[in-house]
């Protein structure tokens, strides 16, 4: 694996035919990305985030949708509650993980995010 940063690689093309990931493979790889977790048959990568506020939501999910765009590697998008966001990755076109989900996932960490203020106990 390549030692540069994962936000400053590229994802590249895979339109099949490579192997997934392991989970072991995968472990590394998820430690350069915070925040973000591994599901169980490690197939997957998941993140959650609680918006200020549906605009931001909206905003967020459209940032992601022209990284996704550059990048050519698209993640799924969920939002409930009207400010719950989770973003999942996976490499569509193998069903489980390659280095590019863990690529896009730092590339969307570095895009600005307003959460949700918690209430302080005096509030």
């Amino acid at each position: 694996m390549i030692n540069e940063p994962l936000n400053q690689r590229r994802c590249v093309p895979c339109e099949g035919g490579v192997p997934k990931l392991s989970h072991n493979q995968c472990l590394p790889l998820l430690e350069q990305v915070p925040g973000w977790s591994l599901n169980e048959d490690a197939t997957l990568i998941s993140r959650t985030w609680v918006a200020q506020d549906f605009l931001e939501a909206i905003r967020f999910f459209g940032e992601i949708a022209k990284l996704a765009e550059d990048e050519g590697h698209h993640p799924d998008l969920h939002l409930t509650g009207y400010r719950n966001v989770k973003v999942d990755i996976y490499t569509h076109a193998i069903g489980g993980l390659s280095e590019n989900d863990f690529i896009l996932a730092a590339k969307v960490d570095s895009i600005p995010f307003k959460e949700k203020r918690k209430r302080q106990p005096s509030e």
